[in-house]
C-alpha cells in the first residue's frame, strides 16, 4: 500500500508540474501575442502617419481656395482675382477619357490572352514587354510619344497626351485582368464549352463576368495612377490657359497647373496650386474609394 501511494503522489506532482509548466507557456505566448499586436499597431500608425499629414496639410492649404467660381472659371492674369481650374479639370477628364478608350479594351484583351496561353513564344513576349514597359519611367514614356505622335503632327496635342497615359495604364490593366481571369474555375469554361457555347462567347459571357471585380479594380487602379502624372504631359499636351475640347490641340491638366504655378513667383497662383491639389488628392481618393466598393458589391463567388 505504502508502494502505492508514492506512486499516486509522485504522478498527482508531476501533473502538477506539467499544468504550471502548461500555464507558463500560455501565458508567455499570451505576452508575446500582446506584444507583438502592439508593434503592428505602432509600426502601422507610423506607416500612415506621413499620409495623414500630407492629406491633412493639403486639404488646409487648399480648403480656402475652394468655391464654387474657382470650379467653373479659366485662370485669370497676375494681379486678377477669381481664377480657377476649369481648363485643368476638362483637360484632365478628356485626357483620361481618351487613354482609357485606347488602353482599356487593348488591356483587357491581351490579359484574356496571357491568362489562356501560359506557354508559347508569343506569351513569353507580352509579359516580357509588359514587365519591362510597367518599369519604364513616366518621362521616358513622355519622350518616345514627343518622338512617334507629336514631332510627325507638328504640335502639341491632347491626344498625344492621351497615349502617353494609355501606355501607362496598359501594364496595371493587363496584370489585373490576367491575375483575376486565372483564378476563375476551369471547370466554369469547360462547362461552357460542353454546353456547344463558342470559345469567344465562353470568355466574353461567362469567364469575363465571374472576374469582372478584379478587371474594374485594375482599371480604375491604373486610372488612379496615371491621373496625377506631370513630366510626359510637359512634353505632349504642354498646357493651355483656356478651355478646350479638341483633342488634336493643346490642353491643360491638374497636374501641370499645379506644376506651373507652384514654381511661380505669384502668391495668387500659389494658392490657385494648393486648391488645384487638393482638387486632384479628391478625385484620387474617389477613385481609390470606388475600387473598394466595386470589389465588395461585384466580388465574384466561387
Amino acid at each position: 500500500m505504502e508502494i502505492m501511494v508514492d506512486k499516486t503522489g509522485s504522478g498527482v506532482r508531476s501533473s502538477f508540474n506539467q499544468a504550471a509548466t502548461l500555464d507558463r507557456t500560455v501565458r508567455a505566448r499570451g505576452i508575446k501575442s500582446r506584444l507583438f499586436r502592439l508593434a503592428v499597431i505602432i509600426l502601422t500608425v507610423i506607416s500612415t502617419a506621413p499620409l495623414l499629414f500630407i492629406l491633412f496639410y493639403i486639404f488646409r492649404q487648399g480648403i480656402h481656395a475652394i468655391n464654387w467660381h474657382f470650379l467653373v472659371n479659366i485662370p485669370r492674369p497676375v494681379g486678377e482675382t477669381g481664377g480657377g481650374v476649369a481648363n485643368a479639370i476638362l483637360g484632365t477628364v478628356l485626357l483620361i477619357l481618351v487613354a482609357s478608350v485606347v488602353a482599356i479594351p487593348l488591356g483587357i484583351l491581351v490579359g484574356i490572352y496571357l491568362s489562356q496561353v501560359v506557354t508559347g513564344r508569343l506569351a513569353y513576349w507580352c509579359r516580357l514587354s509588359v514587365d519591362v514597359l510597367q518599369g519604364i519611367p513616366s518621362i521616358v514614356i513622355g519622350i518616345l510619344i514627343y518622338e512617334w505622335v507629336v514631332r510627325p503632327m507638328g504640335s502639341f496635342s491632347s491626344f498625344s497626351g492621351s497615349m502617353t497615359l494609355a501606355l501607362m495604364m496598359l501594364p496595371s490593366i493587363i496584370k489585373s485582368t490576367e491575375e483575376t481571369l486565372k483564378l476563375v474555375p476551369g471547370s466554369l469554361q469547360e462547362a461552357s464549352l460542353a454546353l456547344g457555347v463558342p470559345y469567344y462567347r465562353t470568355m466574353m459571357k461567362v469567364i469575363v463576368p465571374a472576374g469582372m471585380s478584379g478587371i474594374l479594380a485594375g482599371v480604375i487602379l491604373s486610372i488612379s495612377r496615371v491621373i496625377g502624372e506631370t513630366a510626359p504631359l510637359l512634353f505632349t499636351a504642354f498646357g493651355n490657359p483656356y478651355l478646350n475640347s479638341n483633342i488634336f490641340k493643346p490642353i491643360s491638366s491638374l497636374p501641370l497647373l499645379i506644376f506651373n504655378y507652384a514654381t511661380s513667383a505669384y502668391a495668387d497662383w500659389h494658392q490657385l496650386a494648393w486648391g488645384a491639389s487638393m482638387v486632384l488628392i479628391v478625385m484620387i481618393l474617389v477613385l481609390n474609394l470606388s475600387t473598394k466598393l466595386i470589389q465588395s458589391r461585384w466580388k465574384a463567388q466561387f
